[in-house]
């Protein structure tokens, strides 16, 4: 759990808005469904929700969203993007592309791992 994001356990009170909608947008971090309603971002587990409030609402505007509320997935692909051109350079000179694109996996990952620690670190 985050710290910007408010705990209801289901035994308190089973909840839902009811015209929030499920969703695949967001990091579902283990739940079970996500659902969102405007720009709150509800997710779902066995014995209780996680809420938090998005700046964007992803379904409204998602390259806002990435960049106030997931930047780290930007990064993430900025980084991937930047290996993968060694990846096309390497195909193009008829090199073996298998370190570059473990390489791009790596980068990527490590550009996206960064930025969730340090956007993390930033709310506390």
């Amino acid at each position: 759990m985050s710290e910007n994001e408010i705990e209801v356990p289901k035994e308190l009170r089973e909840f839902m808005l009811e015209n929030a909608e499920e969703t695949l947008l967001g990091q579902k971090n283990g739940a079970n469904k996500q659902y969102r309603y405007g720009n709150l971002h509800i997710r779902e587990y066995d014995d209780k929700f996680l809420v938090h409030t998005d700046k964007v609402d992803p379904r409204e505007n998602p390259l806002r969203h990435l960049i106030h509320d997931a930047p780290e997935v930007l990064i993430g692909f900025a980084c991937a993007a930047l290996g993968g051109s060694k990846v096309i350079s390497a195909v193009k000179q008829k090199k073996s592309p298998i370190a570059e694109i473990i390489g791009s996996l790596v980068l990527g990952y490590a550009g996206y791992l960064i930025t969730k620690k340090l956007k993390a670190s930033k709310v506390k």
